[in-house]
């Protein structure tokens, strides 16, 4: 008999409870429904939110920090490039000048040289002319008239970062070297003797020139025209530098204190119009008050003849200045 191959024995179906045991182990574990899902605690999330708070008015702070130490000379210094007017619009005959020369030889400072008349009367005198915190040379050729009419020479120039001098960021500072550079232009290059020389400023040209008046005993002079009481006000007493220990991150000062206690050369202060009664400088107006060198004070008349009594009270100034010298405090 032919040999019968034997018929395969059917696989029995997978019944569900099967599959699951096969692939439940490749699946992932389902949390239990009697577990309760992970939470975060509340005060955790007050906390960090606190410090995000703290960390971002941290970082406002201390931007604002950095805006008033790079920015707030803004504050106080206004100055302008473009110089519209020189003396010749007036009828002066001037030079330019350019000195303080960079290692490249190229001129950091720039300004006018105003010389006297012939028969000028007070010819022997120059007088360096230092401007206020605004605008630029331009704006000071009356100023400059008015002392080319009591009849001395002239030493104008721009402040770095004003007119055509070059561009920096006005400071206390570089004030003080741009005013040692004119004097060692006179000195050295135009051979002027420093007990000829007056500095004259004006508003915060003033307490500019009382600064370096007393570090300079050998200098003939100093006129003050208008300084400015309190300069550093224009900063500090703005909002944003409220919220700073600005004393801290400006190093700015023009401090009158210590300049007038140690001024050793004349002094002509010339003020704004007085008011009715009054026979001297605002009892606040303390540096005027220290100063122990002889000086003189003059109430300036209405703006219509302020550049004629100007004329009037430095020519007399001038002419007491050789006697003025003569009782210096030793």
């Amino acid at each position: 008999m032919p040999h019968r191959k034997a018929k395969p024995k059917p696989i029995p179906p997978l019944s569900a409870s099967v599959f699951e045991q096969a692939w439940g182990s490749q699946r992932a574990p389902q949390p239990s429904s009697s577990e309760a899902p992970p939470t975060v605690s509340p005060r955790w999330l007050l906390a960090a939110t606190g410090l995000a708070i703290l960390a971002a008015a941290v970082c406002a702070w201390a931007a604002l920090c950095l805006l008033v130490w790079q920015g707030s000379w803004q504050l106080l210094y206004h100055p302008a490039a473009a110089v519209t007017r020189t003396p010749a619009s007036l009828g002066l005959a001037f030079d330019p000048v350019g000195f303080a020369a960079s290692e490249a030889g190229v001129p950091r400072l720039r300004g006018w040289w105003i010389p006297a008349g012939a028969e000028a009367r007070f010819s022997r005198y120059t007088v360096l002319y230092l401007h206020g915190q605004d605008g630029n040379l331009g704006d000071a050729v009356e100023a400059l008239a008015v002392l080319h009419a009591v009849g001395v020479n002239v030493l104008a120039f721009d402040y770095r970062g004003y007119g055509q001098s070059q561009f920096a960021h006005p400071s206390e500072a570089r004030w003080r070297e741009d005013v040692e550079s004119a004097l060692q232009y006179l000195t050295g290059t135009r051979h002027v003797e420093a007990n000829t020389i007056v500095l004259d400023g004006r508003e915060l040209g003033a307490n500019l020139a009382l600064e370096v008046a007393a570090q300079h005993p050998e200098l003939a002079g100093a006129v003050l025209e208008s300084p400015l009481e309190s300069p550093l006000d224009a900063i500090f007493a703005d909002p944003r530098a409220r919220l700073v220990p600005a004393h801290l991150l400006v190093r700015d000062r023009f401090d009158g204190t210590a300049p007038a206690t140690g001024l050793r050369i004349p002094s002509l202060w010339l003020a704004s119009t007085a008011a009715p009664g009054q026979a001297g400088l605002p009892a606040k107006s303390g540096a005027f008050q220290l100063v122990t060198s002889p000086k003189t004070l003059v109430w300036l008349g209405p703006a219509s003849g302020a550049n004629s009594d100007i004329v009037h009270a430095l020519s007399r100034w001038l002419d007491d200045l050789p006697n003025q010298g003569r009782h210096l405090p030793g």
